[in-house]
């Protein structure tokens, strides 16, 4: 059977969620798929259980490697799809059972290269949508689709400024059905996080969007992102964050100069997710419990003083910023390395209290729509 569809699924350590998501995919409405599980090291029982369902359906293609990281696995799953079309799935997530049927019949009748759908944050009590637009279906054909969403997935302008927490909201893969030929067409692979730190979905995405003639969203909650394990109101520090992100911005800005009619807003977008970058990379130090403050507000100083981020900060534009973010932002525009550290509490306070009350809120609202996805939650 030739499938229609490839689904990618890189695999390390998930012994607890795994059956879960592929139980969601085994269940899928439209029968001719391919599921490629990567397992990437994983050093618990995640192996015997993928062989385990590989045994009871040939649709599973197994691929077992030494732990290189996920990006290293989807790439490896890219080499061998041999579906039109081409979703990414995470191993501890879940989608809905009519999700990749609904995908690719939007896809042929729209003719797009991409499709988008909304998802669900899934808590252990409950779940809650994320909201990315009230549209019900946007479409973007042509220029479009560089000058409305690959310009935001290089950087925000104008209103997009006042949401940071929406800055890469649009840049996840396991959200997205893509055309195989477009991926080919693009050489879209994915980047090692050793070399960019994160957002690696992102870039990838970045890379596809400039060959994406049509791009379709459909906002319906068919993906299912499971946050029960997710320390959301703790995190851990990442080392050269800095470094890596630098690397991270040398990869978009080569992607934006190619597109020579908007260079000037792709080349101003990108200067504004440098300048909001200060955020993720000040938190980043106060992830670094083995610090002292002095050492953790010396970190932050050599950020703020650090050229490329000072030349992002010069273009910062605070007009558009909430009342919450228009002080911290000057605080790093103008360097004022001490006040900035102690706003940095500030946020990390307020992620830590949004992060309970998202999943309070979860807990309070309905459960997850199907059965099976509770029994196994």
């Amino acid at each position: 059977m030739q499938p229609k569809i490839s689904i990618i699924v890189p695999i390390y350590n998930r012994e607890k969620e795994l059956a879960r998501c592929l139980q969601s995919l085994l269940k899928q409405t439209i029968k001719e798929i391919e599921i490629i599980l990567i397992n990437d090291g994983s050093t618990d029982s995640s192996l015997e259980l993928i062989h385990y369902y590989a045994e009871k359906d040939e649709r599973i293609v197994v691929i077992n490697q030494n732990n290189k990281g996920v990006s290293i696995a989807r790439n490896q799953g890219l080499l061998l799809a041999k579906g039109k079309y081409i979703g990414f799935v995470d191993s501890d997530d879940w989608v809905d059972l009519t999700m990749y049927e609904r995908l690719l019949q939007i896809a042929e009748e729209k003719d797009a290269d991409v499709v988008m759908c909304s998802y669900v944050r899934e808590f252990l009590g409950g779940s809650k949508e994320k909201l990315l637009t009230d549209q019900s279906m946007i479409h973007l054909e042509g220029k479009q689709v560089q000058t409305h969403l690959l310009r935001r997935l290089i950087g925000p302008i104008r209103h997009e400024l006042g949401q940071p927490e929406m800055l890469d909201a649009w840049g996840t893969v396991w959200s997205k059905l893509y055309r195989q030929e477009t991926l080919r067409i693009s050489q879209a692979t994915f980047v090692d996080l050793n070399d960019i730190g994160t957002n690696e979905d992102t870039l990838f995405n970045i890379q596809v969007l400039t060959h994406v003639k049509r791009f379709v969203f459909y906002n319906q909650p068919f993906y299912h992102y499971w946050r029960g394990n997710d320390k959301s109101v703790t995190a851990t520090h990442k080392s050269n964050l800095l470094i890596k992100w630098k690397c991270l911005f040398q990869h978009i800005e080569r992607i934006a100069n190619d597109r020579s009619r908007q260079e000037a807003v792709y080349r101003y977008a990108l200067q504004n997710r440098i300048s909001m970058s200060v955020l993720g990379l000040g938190l980043n130090e106060i992830y670094a419990k083995n610090r002292s403050h002095y050492k953790r507000i010396k970190k932050v100083k050599r950020i703020l003083h650090d050229e490329q981020m000072q030349r992002a900060l010069k273009t910062l534009n605070f007009r558009h910023f909430t009342w919450i973010w228009k002080p911290f932002f000057f605080c790093a525009k103008y360097k004022f390395s001490t006040v900035f550290y102690m706003m940095l509490h500030g946020v990390e306070m307020m992620r830590k209290r949004k992060g309970r009350r998202d999943e309070l809120e979860a807990n309070t609202s309905s459960t997850s729509r199907y059965d099976y996805e509770s029994r196994w939650t």
